[in-house]
């Protein structure tokens, strides 16, 4: 009689019923998007009181908004690694100090190059938080409640900046844009002891790394979650993967990294050019700072409708037309927003409408990367596609101030910008995604 073979840490999970250790961990992850939310944007409520303080032309506010995007991109390339060298845990944690950090250290600058250092630090561990924590939920979600439990996670980012819009109105109206970015420090420093109570390492990697207590640790995470606990380790087979992020660019994924990753880039440079712009152009048309910020709030109520809508229309119709559907959505609001006139009800409804489809698209690269990649290369090939594609998010709105500078109009500019979601809704077009639509089958997805 053959032994049996024992289940690996991630079949328990994905067999079994989530219990409420679980679903806390998840939460805690939305919060940390949340977080992120608002920490990217609290820039943007900044902008307009940073322009006219120190006398800025739109050319070099467009620089100035892209920084943190910079250090994203970076962080999520960097870090991403780093989560899948040295745990998802720590690398949460020094994310976390270096986003304190950052934001701390902007309320006292007096210069547009301070700032935006610091803007690159935050973003850095923006980034890095971002690829650790797709990777978390991926794996402390059962096969059952992955996709509504990723899409949860990716709707908090918008959520954070509804909440931390709503603060940064009320910091406007009584102080100047500096108390944004003390607010945005404190509120990070507090996350740091929840994820120290309500996330332990995830029981994925510490199977793929196999030290000498990982069984310990992942049967101690077990016994809290309510999971059977595991005697042994499935047999590893003498292909195993070697955990290089390089794995990503072999031949059963490299189309999928190109595409996903092309997709994500001319997405996230339309996604972040119009949530960046917003306040200020707002302002330009001749609104006040605070009812700016109310615009910036409307498209991010939206954005988390959409992502949250998204999540369950693809249990009915699947990831590939829902995704295709919100891109071209994506496209054409943010064409019709630079064509509504300056009225700021108008404006608003037509802001909310945008965000609904441009983040419900958003919410989609985040399911398809943590589907994407096995354990291994999770958080390198999640962090690679943010990353690489952030580069798009760096020139957006970059692109957009130049354009604007160069005195082209604001309908032109939004429909130029708007091209990046019709750009990734051709790439997604051509993706071909596996029958079997399961996190954990091979190859996951295929191009």
């Amino acid at each position: 009689m053959s032994k049996e073979v024992p289940q690996s840490p991630q079949e328990v999970i994905d067999t079994h019923p989530m219990g409420a250790w679980q679903i806390a961990a998840v939460v805690v992850t939305i919060l940390l998007n949340a977080l992120d939310g608002f920490d990217v944007l609290s820039i943007s409520f900044a902008a307009p009181g940073i322009a006219n303080e120190w006398g800025l032309k739109r050319d070099a506010l467009g620089w100035v908004l892209s920084m943190e995007l910079i250090g994203m991109a970076a962080g999520s390339i960097l870090l991403g690694g780093a989560a899948d060298r040295y745990g998802r845990r720590p690398t949460i944690l020094a994310c976390l100090m270096a986003m304190t950090l950052g934001m701390y250290m902007v309320s006292g600058t007096s210069s547009i190059t301070e700032l935006s250092i610091w803007r690159v630090i935050t973003g850095l561990g923006i980034g890095g938080m971002l690829a650790a924590i797709n990777a978390v939920v991926a794996e402390f979600s059962s096969r059952k409640w992955r996709n509504v439990s990723l899409s949860l996670m990716v709707i908090g980012y918008p959520l954070g900046a509804v909440g931390g819009g709503l603060v940064a109105r009320q910091l406007l109206e009584g102080g100047d844009w500096r108390s944004i970015f003390v607010f945005g420090a404190a509120a990070t420093a507090a996350f740091i002891p929840l994820v120290l109570i309500f996330i332990p390492e995830s029981p994925a990697f510490l199977a793929e790394k196999r030290s000498p207590n990982a069984l310990q640790r992942i049967n101690q995470t077990f016994m809290r979650f309510g999971l059977p606990t595991v005697y042994a380790f499935p047999t590893v087979s003498s292909t195993k993967n070697s955990g290089s992020v390089l794995d990503i660019f072999r031949p059963s994924l490299i189309r999928t990294t190109s595409l996903v990753t092309f997709a994500y880039f001319t997405h996230v440079s339309c996604y972040y050019f119009f949530m960046k712009w917003i306040p200020k152009i707002a302002v330009d048309l001749g609104f006040e700072a605070s009812s700016a910020a109310d615009i910036l709030i409307w498209a991010m109520l939206g954005g988390a409708t959409g992502g949250a809508t998204y999540g369950v229309l693809t249990h009915w119709f699947g990831i590939k037309p829902v995704t295709i559907a919100a891109l071209l959505g994506s496209f054409v609001m943010v064409s019709l927003f630079g064509r509504t006139a300056p009225d700021l009800q108008m404006l608003a409804l037509v802001a909310g409408i945008t965000g609904f489809f441009i983040n419900g698209a958003a919410v989609a690269f985040y399911v398809i990367l943590a589907r994407a990649f096995p354990v291994h290369v999770r958080a390198s090939g999640t962090g690679f596609g943010i990353g690489t594609g952030r580069a798009g998010a760096v020139a957006g709105p970059a692109l957009a101030g130049i354009l604007f500078a160069g005195g082209t109009p604001l309908a032109t500019v939004m429909m130029l910008m708007a091209t990046g979601s019709l750009l990734a809704a051709v790439a997604i077009y051509f993706l071909r995604l596996a029958k079997e639509e399961g996190p954990e089958t091979d190859g996951h997805l295929h191009a």
